[in-house]
């Protein structure tokens, strides 16, 4: 086990990842949660996704709500990024405002087919394209590895089609990267065994991991991520979301359990436990139906509530 770092980075996806699995809300619930989570402290918020609104109906006011954004950026100083799933995404998403996008590329020919309607190896072909669009606008970009450990269609995914896409994204200069668990499945020792093969080819890209809390394991691994060196983690107000391409994906990682398990390793966090708390009972009204957070039930041991 490394040295724990002295700060680990939290992306609040509540607005992205966490509603896309919703029914739709309307754009003034979604700012009343973007103010919520905005006040947490947080730095990074993923923010939307440039997607075909007849799959992610969710997520169909993306525009509008990026031209929102502008207000939080410029006081907060919050780092807004958007989901884009094509090139033609990526030029909504930059045409919209946004300076930082995310393109997924699942690992697993079986999601990758049921999230975007092609292979990972034609997903994969398409980062230089989507990268260029978004560097020659002066945008960034993270490539974002879904189904790093497990698919809910073919099973375990070989590490070697993980790498494989490390290698692509790092061939076309991508800014960030990220592994994703996107149905919740893995465990620490897995988590740190992949990150111990993926590290020697990133050199100094930043890595970042997303883990879902579907079995009870989302935190013990990103505890195992940050161990292994991984300072950038997702996570949801609430626990709200999960992937509406992947059966059984609901649970992401709650930010106030996560906050909670780093504040108390001595790990700092910019995001402020109490107000994480406030925005996950803000989320859970929002959507109407009890979200999986254990703080929201337990309350905080220092806080008292």
């Amino acid at each position: 086990m490394s040295e724990l770092p002295a700060h680990v980075d939290i992306r609040d996806v509540s607005l992205r990842d966490g509603l896309q699995i919703e029914d739709p809300i309307p754009l003034a619930a979604k700012l009343e949660l973007l103010a919520a989570v905005a006040a947490t402290g947080v730095r990074e918020m993923e923010a939307t996704a440039f997607v075909s609104p007849s799959k992610v109906p969710a997520l169909a006011d993306a525009a509008e709500l990026a031209a929102e954004l502008v207000n939080y950026r410029d006081a907060a100083g919050i780092e807004f990024s958007a989901l884009v799933a094509s090139p033609n995404g990526a030029k909504r998403a930059i045409a919209a405002g946004l300076h930082s996008i995310e393109y997924v590329v699942s690992a697993a020919d079986g999601h990758s087919r049921s999230n975007v309607g092609r292979s990972t190896a034609e997903s994969t072909a398409l980062i230089g394209e989507i990268i260029a669009i978004a560097h020659d606008s002066g945008a960034s970009v993270e490539v974002i590895i879904a189904t790093a450990w497990d698919c809910p269609f073919d099973g375990p995914t070989p590490a070697a089609r993980v790498l494989d896409i490390v290698k692509a994204a790092c061939d076309s200069d991508a800014d960030r990267l990220a592994i994703a668990d996107t149905i919740g499945t893995t465990t620490p020792r897995r988590v740190t065994d992949l990150i111990a093969e993926v590290s020697p080819l990133i050199a100094d890209i930043p890595l970042g991991a997303h883990f879902h809390n579907t079995r009870g394991a989302g935190l013990a691994s990103a505890y195992a991520a940050v161990t292994a060196g991984v300072t950038r983690l997702d996570a949801s107000v609430g626990g709200l979301g999960g992937c509406p391409f992947a059966p059984g994906a609901k649970g992401n990682i709650a930010t106030e359990d996560l906050v909670y398990l780093l504040r108390d390793s001595g790990i700092h966090v910019d995001v402020e436990l109490d107000a994480a708390i406030a925005a996950a009972r803000v989320a859970e009204r929002l959507v109407g139906h009890e979200l999986p957070s254990s703080l929201l039930r337990a309350g905080d041991r220092l806080l008292g509530a």
